[in-house]
């Protein structure tokens, strides 16, 4: 399974060669690697629904966290939706990006969310599919972000970034107090391992005195991810992508990722009475909120973009309710939602390239010209709808079978189910009626037919659905039956029926869906007036959250503003005013507490005549430093203070940092007296208030260390820890000196990186020198100037 993922990276590291160097036909052939997974999960099915696709590799052991994979019913069959509507995306986008110099950039990019996309659902443990998550969310934003030149581009990406990315760290922390609070990382595998899996202690889980707040932050991570009201506005923003990406992110794979986890986490935390009100409530929420105001829309990608808000919410509500029915119900429709959406998007796709414009009041006729797209466009409208004989058809009558057998909530939900099916048979007629039939208009550019690379996808994925609808075996008894067995965490056996039978339920589902259809066709006809018929319900989508989100944003960047104009005031001094007061105020209590908990002082032994005089002559230095009214001699006291620390370390036997201060203390000393020699000289000095307020900072910073130095000292560490290193350093390290052995072997990424630090600052300076030089011989000869009688310049000390 791994190399799957792995491949998939692969591609995104060769695709922008493989564009330069055979064109837009690479497409054809980077298509080949999703292919390539897809047929992987077909031929290992058997072995995915017999339990037996597990892998496992060693990561992070100490911590918990191992790169688990598993291949059970549902990661296969979402590594199939992914790779195999994947595998046509990146066809679709050769044509759609023809000659774009950045084809090679965004293939990158596609590969880059692929993989993460895949690594994600076949992740069986909640670190490795959490590092997954956040890649998609940044990939994502690169996606959406591709036309980063217009503003809106650039809004839209940061919107979902910040939106998502807000939502993730939810879910890391609920994902931190899972693993808690079920001592397990793990997932669903735990019988083929021999090990303890977080299914095997949902009881326990859900008994917890923290499992509500846990479940709160865990659904917040998958409600921002699958736009869930009230987070669902920067889905339809995200529609400022190119039409690959909307076709590909937002109807198959990103916003599925959140209904995902709900289904992933189902047996773990579903099933009881808070999992069951929040999930149904904001899923009924999201479904009726994207069904209205996607009535109200005019732009194709904006119709797409809210009708998936409306499904994602249906699925969500599915899940929350959680009967055998309803999951049934909720895969049937994920994988409808998945085949139609993309198609849908792609033929809009189309409709943008050919004729110049999106909007449904300004198209007509297409059907002439644009034969391909339009029956694509008919057959995925039709699903959408849920009208016979489509796939969309078997998944609406499984969702109001589900919502019928519901005590208590069943009229409340069927009412909303119904409700939002008239909006969506209306907006599907306004996708397919209104473009592609009447009389031809004239368009910005003159509509023509596409490629084949441009309606390969379209048309198989719709296919693809009447296919499924007209034998539902070929879905209900392979991929249906497995998922629904995964998310419910035992076998469940799953029956899709195209033909109704006569009890009273089938009658009620059956006149349920013909009477949405015929409401549905009904709104459509008040839909067809001008574009400002239904503009107010079009302007909601802008207000409520958006509305928030906006006003959050531009109160951040007045506080950042605000902020910098405090903080960052351009002046050394108050930059080391403000973090030692920070350190002081955050450390100084700690290291009391620290220092109150160890041994008495008086056990440190008793102080010596030589180094009570070192202490002196340190303390002395520093004294005069700070009274002292030149900066010659004040350097000089402070390098004193630093000859005395040398000593201190060499009498108490640490030589080799001895020396090391000795040599930083003369080299300080050098370089500040070559640079003080060219300042004026010092006149004037702080304030009497500023110096006492610097005395009572500097103190109170200097206690905090003094407390922390002594609270380390009265820590005994283990024999064992002094044991290992001299026992090792000599056969291991080939040195006697023990401190240099740690340093240098023991110790060594750390010294590394001091050494990388000291190299890059001599390069700094170096470069510094070179340019200083340069400027030098190349500046033109200046004429002599008489000495003028101006005074002196002074410098002041301002509030230092």
């Amino acid at each position: 399974m791994l190399w799957t993922v792995l491949g998939i990276f692969a591609l995104a590291g060769i695709s922008p060669l493989m564009i330069k160097r055979l064109g837009d036909r690479a497409g054809w052939l980077l298509a080949l690697g999703p292919l390539a997974v897809l047929a992987y999960w077909i031929f290992h099915w058997p072995d995915v629904t017999g339990g037996q696709m597990v892998q496992t590799l060693p990561w992070a052991e100490s911590l918990g966290v191992e790169l688990a994979l598993v291949g059970d019913g549902l990661a296969g069959a979402m590594s199939m939706l992914i790779s195999g509507i994947g595998a046509l995306i990146v066809i679709y986008a050769s044509g759609y990006l023809h000659g774009d110099p950045r084809l090679g950039k965004f293939y990158s990019y596609l590969f880059i969310f692929m993989g993460a996309m895949l690594g994600m659902v076949i992740s069986d443990n909640l670190i490795t599919l959490f590092v997954f998550w956040e890649m998609t969310s940044v990939s994502s934003y690169l996606l959406i972000g591709f036309n980063h030149k217009k503003l809106d581009n650039r809004d839209a990406a940061l919107k979902a970034l910040l939106v998502t990315g807000g939502g993730g760290l939810a879910l890391l922390a609920g994902i931190i107090m899972l693993g808690f609070i079920g001592t397990s990382l793990g997932l669903s595998f735990g019988e083929a391992l021999r090990v303890s899996t977080l299914i095997d202690h949902a009881e326990g889980i859900q008994g917890h005195s923290l499992f509500a707040p846990m479940l709160i932050l865990v659904l917040l991570g998958c409600f921002t991810k699958s736009a869930q009201f009230p987070f669902h506005f920067w889905l339809p923003t995200a529609m400022a992508g190119p039409t690959p990406v909307s076709a590909y992110l937002h109807s198959a794979t990103m916003v599925k990722a959140g209904v995902f986890l709900l289904g992933r986490m189902h047996p773990v935390l579903g099933n009881n009475t808070l999992w069951i009100a929040v999930v149904t409530t904001v899923g009924a929420m999201t479904m009726l909120v994207g069904a209205v105001l996607a009535v109200g829309q005019r732009d194709m990608k904006g119709i797409l973009a809210y009708t998936t808000i409306s499904v994602l919410g249906t699925l969500v509500m599915l899940l929350g309710v959680g009967t055998d029915r309803a999951i049934e119900a909720a895969v049937a429709f994920l994988f409808a939602h998945g085949l139609y959406k993309a198609a849908l998007f792609m033929a809009a796709g189309n409709v943008d390239h050919a004729t110049g414009t999106r909007d449904v009041t300004q198209l007509s006729g297409l059907r002439r010209l644009m034969p391909w797209t339009a029956a694509a466009a008919l057959i995925a409208a039709l699903s959408k709808a849920g009208a016979p004989p489509m796939f969309g058809y078997l998944g609406k009558k499984l969702l109001l079978e589900a919502k019928l057998n519901i005590e208590m909530l069943s009229l409340y939900l069927t009412a909303a189910a119904v409700i939002a099916n008239i909006c969506m048979v209306a907006v599907a007629l306004l996708l397919v009626l209104k473009p592609f039939w009447g009389e031809l208009r004239e368009t910005p550019r003159k509509a023509h037919e596409l490629p084949l690379s441009m309606n390969l996808g379209p048309m198989l994925l719709a296919g693809l659905g009447l296919f499924v609808g007209l034998i539902p075996k070929a879905f209900d008894e392979t991929l249906g039956e497995a998922m629904a067995s995964s998310i419910r965490g035992e076998p469940l056996e799953m029956k899709l029926k195209l033909l109704f039978g006569l009890s009273i339920e089938s009658l009620i589902v059956v006149g349920l869906s013909f009477g949405a259809l015929g409401l549905g066709y009904l709104l459509y006809r008040f839909l067809r007036p001008g574009p400002t018929f239904w503009a107010p319900l079009r302007q909601m989508g802008q207000l409520g959250p958006n509305r928030g989100y906006q006003v959050l944003m531009a109160g951040l960047l007045k506080f950042a503003a605000g902020h910098t104009r405090l903080v960052q005031s351009g002046f050394l001094r108050r930059y080391l005013m403000v973090v030692v007061s920070v350190f002081a105020l955050a450390a100084g209590p700690l290291a009391y507490v620290a220092f109150g908990n160890g041994r008495d002082v008086s056990t440190f032994g008793v102080v010596k005549m030589h180094e009570l005089l070192l202490v002196l002559l340190v303390i002395s230095g520093a004294v005069y430093g700070v009274l002292s009214r030149s900066r010659l001699a004040a350097v000089a006291a402070i390098g004193g203070s630093g000859i005395g620390l040398a000593v201190l370390f060499a009498v108490y036997g640490s030589v080799d940092l001895a020396i090391t201060q000795l040599m930083v203390e003369t080299l300080m000393v050098v370089i500040l007296v070559m640079v003080l020699l060219r300042l004026p000289q010092l006149t004037k000095t702080s304030k009497l208030a500023h110096r006492g307020r610097d005395l009572l900072i500097a103190a109170a910073g200097g206690t905090t260390v003094t407390l922390m130095v002594l609270a380390t000292a009265t820590v005994e560490m283990p024999a064992s820890v002094s044991a290992y290193y001299l026992n090792n350093a000599a056969p291991e390290a080939f040195g006697r000196n023990v401190v240099n052995v740690i340093l240098v072997d023991f110790r060594a990424l750390d010294t590394l990186g001091e050494i990388v630090v000291v190299a890059v600052a001599g390069i700094g300076v170096a470069s510094l020198i070179w340019l200083s030089h340069g400027r030098r011989t190349a500046a033109p000869p200046r004429r002599k100037r008489k000495p003028s009688a101006a005074p002196p310049q002074t410098q002041t000390g301002g509030d230092a």
